[in-house]
Order: C-alpha cells, then structure tokens, then sequence
C-alpha cells in the first residue's frame, strides 16, 4: 500500500512538473514577443531603422540616432495617427508592419536574436538566407566567409550601399535568381552571418565569390583571386 501510494504521489508530482513546463512555454513566447516592441527608451538598430524611414516620409526631424528618445515617440505617435493605428507611441507588430519592417518583427518576435553592429535584424536575416541558401554545405569559415563579401561589397563604392540592395542586385547571386534565398536559415547561418557583421572577413578583403566546378561566367575567372575556402575561390 506505501509502495502504492509512493507511485502516486511520485506521479502526481511529474503531472505537476509537466504542467508547469506547459504553462512556462508561453510566457517564453511573450517574453520574446515583448523584447521585439519598440518604446521610448529603446536603443539600437531597429530604432536607427524606424528613425531613417520616418524622416525620408516626413514624420521624424531628430538626428537618425537609434535613441528613442521623447522625439521618436512624437513622430511614431503622429505616424501611427496618420496611418489608423493606436496611437500609443510604442512600435508593436502593427506599426512594424505599416512601416514596411516585418521581417525585423518576425525575426525578434522569433527570438532568433537583434541587430548587429548598427544593422537591423532584418539585415541579419537577409544575410543569413544568403549564407544558408549559397553555401549551407560549406564549412562554418566558410560560410562567414559568404556573409563578409556581402558585407565588404556594402561598404564598397561599387555596389549598392545597403544588404537588401547588394543581395538582391540584379545576377549578383544565384540563389536569388534561383528562389532559394527563401529557404529558412538554420541557426549556423544566423552565427555566421553575425560574425561577418561583426567584422570577420575570412575572405580576405574579396568582393567576389565562385564554385569553378559550376561557374559559366569567363568574366569571373579572370578577378584575382585572394583565398579558396572549400569549394568557392574568393576574388577582388
């Protein structure tokens, strides 16, 4: 009969514990939905982003700072008047939305992490979808290698000065022109992508990239070339 009741009492006690777990996971969910809003206070790149865009559209004449100070919400305030949205000065999923920045949204909300040395999450995503879609069967050097080419061509006079416009610069890459830059990235490819943001370059300096095996362009075989990390010669 003890020995009876010891299992009950025992499996009562994991019921509780698994209940528990169960009420636990979303809270997890609304914690990182919460970290994901935007309100006076806030620092950061998504801030920075929200600021520039409001200024282009007239909201906003504060310096593009990425401080949400008491100017931010004014302008968010008057933005959200404007656009039928609760104006409550806070930058929720209905603003990020209206403001054209739902991958920033969806990728906080997702807790898949923030921005990275004054870019956007969404920048990091973007980069992270071409790291996974272009050489998800790289090693990880070599893959980071992948994001700091986007990387150095954004910072370089000869392409576009923005990740989205380098990525999706018309036949800069095939994964674009193939559909597979919308394949899900896996958390290797967030990593990698943060460490090129963060300034690693296993590129050595390069804007270009090539699989010689695949490549069909003769203009890509005569860039020089400054490393070769597993199957992609990496060139400038």
């Amino acid at each position: 009969m003890i020995g009876m009741m010891a299992f009950a009492l025992a499996g009562s006690a994991a019921a509780g514990t698994f209940a528990l777990a169960a009420q636990q996971q979303p809270a997890a969910a609304e914690i990182a939905v919460e970290a994901a809003v935007l309100r006076q206070g806030s620092t950061g790149g998504e801030v920075k982003e929200v600021q520039r865009r409001l200024k282009n559209w007239g909201y906003y004449t504060g310096a593009v700072d990425g401080i949400f100070g008491s100017a931010t919400r004014k302008a968010v305030v008057y933005f959200q008047q404007k656009n039928n949205l609760t104006a409550d000065g806070i930058v929720g999923k209905a603003t990020y939305k209206a403001l054209g920045m739902n991958d920033s949204y969806n990728v906080l909300a997702g807790g898949t992490g923030g921005g990275v040395n004054g870019y956007t999450s969404s920048d990091v995503y973007l980069v992270a979808k071409a790291i996974h879609a272009e050489g998800r069967g790289e090693s990880y050097t070599g893959q980071v290698a992948i994001g700091a080419v986007i990387m150095n061509r954004v910072k370089s006079p000869q392409f576009p000065n923005t990740v989205a416009g380098v990525i999706y610069q018309k036949g800069a890459f095939t994964a674009v022109d193939d559909g597979q830059i919308n394949l899900e990235p896996n958390e290797t490819a967030y990593r990698a992508a943060r460490d090129a943001m963060n300034g690693w370059d296993p590129s050595c300096g390069a804007l270009y990239y090539y699989n010689p095996a695949v490549a069909t362009s003769s203009w890509i075989f005569g860039r020089e070339t400054v490393t070769v990390i597993g199957k992609h010669v990496f060139a400038i």
